[in-house]
């Protein structure tokens, strides 16, 4: 039985699904209490919010990965067994996880909450991953387009970070605050490094088979930019850590890397526009559209991030819903854009005119997702500063400060329902195209897009 590549595309867009109605579900669950806490507590729906999110983005970015190296490598299918036991550790493991927290079962730490022994299948999932794309991607690996070399490296500081956010559970690292805190901090940051990276691969390869322009993947400038992409993998994680005592030295290069993030991206985003032509733009309409949001979405997060790695003004940020704002403009703006970008490609090869029937359902969901998005990432920058400047500037406790917030917080909870229709629809009309019954349709509508593969 052949393996099925849209299994995991389509469990990632459930999983997106869940995230948004649970995070509708939080923020009323928040505001009231009296009326929602009996049914919807807080403390309940909010672990299970951020991991549904944190497992959307991993779920859908290695998905797409698995998709398009079989693509790129025809020797990868006859190693489907193991993306067979990868994703069926992956996604059993999600689902025990996401139980755990219906049945009030904790234990692990931030963003990883459930119990701490479903992180032995989750590794095991990414090694099998491993197994399955490295030994064909070394046979060749520096004649290789730079869209490998950062689903490579990705996969590899995945793991090596999944592996470093679980070293708490040795009394050496937990029995010391410092350490303790210092580690996670930084696991946490390399870690949404790690799956940028894979995303970021998602985004050169759209791009040579959009253009048709395969030497934007292998130019000097395309690897310059992955190395700078993996100074701030290795490195930008410091701007976590200004708040615990570390070596001065380890500041200045984390502030020195943070003023190049998301640079590289920008520019190649931009890159990517003014290459295409208007027939290919209107070829893949969906597609552009969404990556197109996502250069947006970077400028503006770029801003924040500069500004928040400032240390004079990340000591009134931190702990604030800036930084929320910083990381939800990330997954959401970012990270979420560049994956519908990549799910609608594969839907506008093999359905093109069943996606041309929906055309003006899925521009409602882009537009009232960006819209909804931007008054979101507003409200939670404005929260935060109110947050900062009563409580850092004026020394004013803590239920005053979100006293003065709750107009900014409201505002941002109502944005959220915008996200779940806007995101809902684009999930819902995806989930329609993406079905096992159409994947011997995928090719027919292709270009000869392989004829670089392994020719090299």
């Amino acid at each position: 039985m052949k393996n099925n590549p849209y299994l995991l595309l389509r469990f990632s867009l459930f999983l997106l699904l869940f995230a948004l109605v649970l995070g509708v579900l939080i923020a009323f669950a928040y505001f009231k209490k009296d009326l929602w806490g009996a049914y919807f507590p807080f403390e309940k729906l909010r672990p299970m919010h951020v991991s549904s999110a944190i497992f959307w983005i991993l779920s859908a970015a290695q998905g797409l990965v698995f998709y398009f190296t079989k693509e790129h490598f025809k020797e990868l299918s006859k190693r489907e067994w193991l993306i067979k036991v990868s994703q069926g550790l992956w996604m059993g493991s999600i689902v025990w996880a996401l139980a755990s927290f219906l049945f009030g079962e904790y234990g692990g730490r931030e963003y990883w909450e459930y119990p701490p022994i479903i992180n032995l299948p989750i590794l095991l999932s990414w090694l099998c991953f491993a197994a399955y794309l490295y030994p064909v991607v070394f046979a060749k690996f520096r004649s290789q387009p730079v869209y490998v070399w950062l689903w490579s490296t990705g996969t590899l500081f995945f793991i090596l970070s999944f592996i470093e956010s679980n070293l708490w559970m040795l009394p050496w690292f937990r029995e010391n605050f410092i350490r303790d805190i210092t580690v996670q901090w930084k696991a946490n940051g390399a870690i949404v490094g790690a799956w940028n990276q894979l995303i970021y691969g998602l985004v050169f390869y759209l791009m040579t088979r959009i253009s048709g322009k395969e030497d934007s993947a292998r130019s000097w400038q395309a690897f310059f930019f992955y190395f700078l992409g993996m100074a701030n993998l290795m490195f930008n994680w410091g701007h976590h850590t200004y708040n615990v005592p570390a070596a001065s030295w380890v500041r200045h290069v984390a502030y020195a890397i943070s003023m190049t993030e998301w640079v590289f991206l920008l520019n190649m985003l931009y890159s990517f526009r003014k290459k295409l032509t208007h027939a290919k733009k209107l070829a893949n309409w969906v597609s552009y559209h969404f990556i197109s949001a996502a250069e947006v979405w970077i400028f503006l997060n770029l801003l924040l991030a500069l500004a928040m790695s400032i240390p004079a003004i990340n000591r009134y940020t931190h702990g604030t819903h800036i930084v929320v704002a910083h990381a939800m403009g990330t997954t959401i703006g970012i990270n979420s854009m560049i994956l519908f970008g990549a799910l609608f490609y594969i839907a506008e090869r093999s359905h093109a005119t069943l996606l041309a029937r929906f055309r003006k359902w899925i521009r409602a969901g882009f537009l009232i997702s960006n819209i909804s998005m931007f008054v979101f990432w507003l409200g939670l920058i404005a929260a935060g500063v109110v947050k900062a400047r009563l409580m850092i500037g004026e020394n004013q406790p803590f239920q005053v400060a979100m006293k003065a917030a709750k107009p900014y917080l409201l505002g941002f909870s109502y944005a959220g329902i915008g996200l779940l229709i806007g995101f809902g629809l684009c999930a819902i009309l995806l989930l329609r195209l993406l079905r096992p019954a159409h994947i011997s349709q995928v090719h027919q509508h292709e270009p000869d897009q392989n004829k670089h593969s392994n020719q090299e």
